[in-house]
């Protein structure tokens, strides 16, 4: 069975719970966790969604690379579009931030998508006031788009 009607289900159970609350789905390989922080019957809030398979831990960077490609062409709904800004073959991890972020009195608002050799791929929105450190905040979405979120890390990561 695929994640995302598992997903859909777990989302379901959490009704009514007291949140934050972490999901967690498996389809062989493969192991999906999304930190839940807000729920209601139409929308959702999350501080990660992470999306873990041992069939990329040798990958190379090139094929985190084909991912991330793959992944911007995929996730074209969010705020803002996603495009890699950094691709380090050396460790073997490409960068994907919002592009351009969203700015609003002030603070800059962002996704940012790490694809990592190892076998992870990992979403969280942050927010940077100025030019201070950036702060992890929860992503706010329909759940419609959280499940089309984990249905396009399932098909980029097989």
């Amino acid at each position: 069975m695929s994640m995302k009607p598992q997903a859909a289900t777990a989302l379901a159970q959490l009704a009514g719970s007291p949140l934050p609350q972490t999901i967690s789905v498996q389809d062989g390989p493969r192991r999906l966790t999304c930190e839940v922080t807000a729920l209601d019957s139409l929308g959702c809030s999350f501080s990660s969604l992470v999306l873990a398979t041992d069939r990329l831990a040798s990958a190379t960077a090139e094929q985190l690379r084909r991912i991330a490609d793959d992944l911007s062409r995929r996730v074209n709904y969010l705020l803002e579009p996603i495009a890699p800004i950094e691709i380090d073959a050396e460790h073997c991890l490409v960068q994907m931030r919002s592009s351009p972020p969203q700015k609003s009195e002030g603070q800059s608002t962002y996704y940012e998508l790490l694809v990592r050799r190892g076998g992870e791929l990992s979403l969280r929105r942050y927010a940077k006031q100025g030019t201070g450190q950036r702060t992890a905040v929860p992503a706010t979405v329909t759940c419609e788009v959280l499940l089309r979120l984990i249905a396009d890390f399932e098909a980029a990561a097989p």
